[in-house]
């Protein structure tokens, strides 16, 4: 958290309710800026629940500064990001969890994660319409002619705000109109990589990872796309995230039933050292969770007998 975090927040407890409304829009603007540069704490927190529970109050925090001062586009981001990866890390991965033993438990907490998402994904395009006004609409009529006009500067909310858009429709098999959007998102995630490949150590790779495998009309075989996607982020992370492993575990080795790289993939995530890098802890410790899962349900994700030598034929 940023120094003068403490002073913003009392200067906006003693202005509020006052008729002075410079001074008031000053003290929102400047915790406003505290906030959306203050993510570092949440990244390096080495305890994931203090994390489940501390967040929803920033959220919260974050939407009423907006309604205060609807254009801050920093703010803008840190709710894209930070709704998005509440909804992965602490709704969806729970629904996982939990399908097993209780479906319809599991399906409220997925549909509360989708229209977290949702949520998201709206202040994503906010954000983006501050720089480019009438850019949600011209995605409605053509999505790659509407990203054109995107410049570097805006990867960050290209990447969250079709991170956030694909995670929901992923979410809702059974809505049309969601999944009619991916069209919008494959523009939004395509323009990001075209602009900055190499933005946070890789996340655009990360999510093509997964992507490739359900991308419509694109050349060449879906896995090795996928691979070099996850070659890719690897690399940029020097190794040093789990999530990329998990990805790949998830999106090829169980289509392709490879039992053998499945638990390789998912042993080599569980091994990193969360310590190493700090920036990168929580993200490590929720990825690490996860594996530690889906180790756990190989066999009912991929048949028993799969990558087994086929049985001889009797002379």
């Amino acid at each position: 958290m940023k120094p003068g975090f403490s002073a913003a927040v009392v200067a906006l407890l003693l202005l509020a309710g006052t008729g002075c409304g410079t001074l008031k829009q000053t003290a929102v603007s400047t915790l406003g800026d505290a906030l959306a540069g203050g993510g570092a704490g949440f990244a390096s927190d080495d305890d994931p629940e203090l994390v489940r529970a501390a967040a929803p109050f920033s959220l919260k925090l974050m939407e009423s500064l907006l309604a205060e001062t609807p254009a801050h586009r920093g703010l803008r981001l840190a709710a894209a990001s930070g709704f998005t990866q509440y909804a992965l890390a602490f709704l969806e991965q729970d629904a996982d969890l939990l399908a097993d033993q209780d479906f319809a438990g599991a399906s409220v907490l997925r549909i509360r994660a989708r229209r977290l998402y949702l949520r998201a994904r709206d202040h994503g395009l906010r954000g983006l319409e501050s720089t480019h006004a009438g850019i949600t609409q011209q995605l409605r009529a053509d999505p790659k002619a509407a990203v054109r006009a995107a410049v570097a500067d805006d990867v960050p909310l290209l990447f969250w705000t079709a991170a956030a858009w694909g995670a929901a429709i992923t979410l809702s098999k059974d809505n049309a109109d969601l999944i009619a959007d991916q069209v919008r998102v494959e523009a939004l995630i395509d323009r990001a990589l075209e602009l900055n490949e190499s933005f946070d150590a890789g996340a655009i790779h990360v999510l093509l990872i997964q992507y490739e495998m359900a991308r419509q009309g694109a050349p060449g075989d879906p896995a090795a796309r996928a691979r070099r996607h996850f070659e890719r982020a690897m690399e940029l992370c020097a190794g040093a995230q789990a999530g990329p492993l998990v990805s790949l575990a998830e999106a090829v080795a169980v289509p392709k039933q490879d039992r053998v790289e499945f638990q390789a993939l998912l042993k080599r995530a569980i091994a990193i050292d969360a310590e190493a890098r700090p920036e990168w802890r929580l993200a490590n410790l929720v990825m690490q969770r996860r594996a530690r899962w889906l180790l756990s349900r190989t066999d009912e994700l991929i048949l028993p007998d799969a990558n087994l030598p086929a049985p001889k034929e009797s002379p």
